[in-house]
């Protein structure tokens, strides 16, 4: 069955757009700066945000050495067949997070890449949940290995869920 041949009790669908720019013009652009000045420069709209941000309705709300903040407003284009915000979105805010507070941290020439995630998820996020904001706090800078830790808060300001990451440093290709 196609969407299109639904059948009515499912009432009328709904659509969402989602907008993206070719995510390897802020990448190439990111290669001649530090962490900081990218995420920065991501911030004040000079470069293009990540398209997984667009997706997931993400937008960046503080920058700072170490601690990067971003927000959510959730709605039913993330729901699961239960009848909650997937706990992927809030896995994939909190590993942007806590990857950003160890990107917020390098300097030019350095990248890196997530290793491991460990989430708790303290209760449900649904539609009605407010704005998100998650907080990713770098733990342990390092020159091969970082750790950082992340929330989330709801609209509220009540911890939606939590998580430890670590992630791999490495040198840049010149």
């Amino acid at each position: 069955m196609t969407l299109t041949d639904a059948p009515s009790t499912w009432g009328e669908p709904r659509r969402r757009e989602v907008t993206w720019y070719d995510p390897a013009i802020g990448a190439r652009q990111g290669l001649q700066m530090a962490g900081i000045d990218y995420l920065r420069a991501i911030q004040r709209g000079e470069l293009p945000p990540a398209p997984i941000g667009g997706l997931l309705q993400f937008d960046v709300a503080e920058v700072e050495p170490g601690r990067v903040s971003f927000t959510c407003m959730p709605d039913e284009s993330a729901y699961n067949p239960i009848g909650v915000v997937h706990g992927g979105l809030v896995c994939t805010l909190l590993d942007s997070v806590t990857a950003c507070a160890v990107h917020s941290t390098l300097p030019l020439g350095k990248g890196y890449t997530s290793i491991e995630i460990k989430v708790s998820y303290l209760r449900a996020v649904t539609a009605q949940s407010g704005l998100l904001t998650a907080t990713g706090t770098l733990v342990k800078g390092g020159s091969r290995v970082a750790f950082s830790e992340g929330v989330v808060t709801d609209g509220s300001g009540t911890p939606v869920a939590t998580a430890t990451s670590t992630c791999l440093v490495f040198d840049l290709p010149s």
